[in-house]
């Protein structure tokens, strides 16, 4: 089974036949190839992953996803639009402000602050490398927050 870049699937080079990995809990399906950047938060090495046929690279510890600039905004997009429901919205812990991550790229400081959404979460980010890391549950509290922006103070 080969995996391709860019696709959410593997692919038998004999057969041709195409597996799709089960989604997780997060919706994420969990391509398990390993990348060569590590989690920001636990260092564990990144897997390739997929959510909602878009590529990006997942930690199997702390379930947090490294997603670029430009999928993340495709990825938000299509996900509000399919969305059913909303979820509560939740206040995001300040605490999160004052934590610094390296970007797994980089390695420079990412850029933390209030995501400029819906979905009330702290989100750090790589202008350099254009780059996105969501903790656990982050994503799914953006695309079910209801409304169109940011819930201000």
């Amino acid at each position: 089974m080969r995996l391709e870049e860019g696709k959410d699937a593997f692919t038998c080079d004999y057969c041709k036949s195409i597996y799709f990995p089960e989604k997780n809990e997060d919706g994420v399906r969990v391509l398990g190839e390993p990348a060569a950047l590590s989690c920001p938060v636990c260092a564990v090495a990144l897997v390739h992953a997929a959510h909602s046929g878009r590529r990006l690279l997942y930690c199997t510890r702390w379930r947090g996803m490294l997603i670029r600039m430009e999928v993340f905004v495709d990825l938000i997009q299509d996900l509000r639009a399919r969305r059913e429901g909303t979820a509560a919205v939740l206040a995001p812990d300040r605490k999160d402000l004052e934590r610094r991550l390296a970007c797994p790229q980089c390695h420079q400081p990412m850029d933390t602050h209030f995501y400029g959404g819906p979905g009330n979460i702290v989100i750090d980010d790589c202008d350099r490398c254009s780059l996105n890391w969501l903790d656990a549950g982050e994503l799914m509290r953006i695309a079910l927050a209801p409304g169109d922006t940011h819930a201000r103070d």
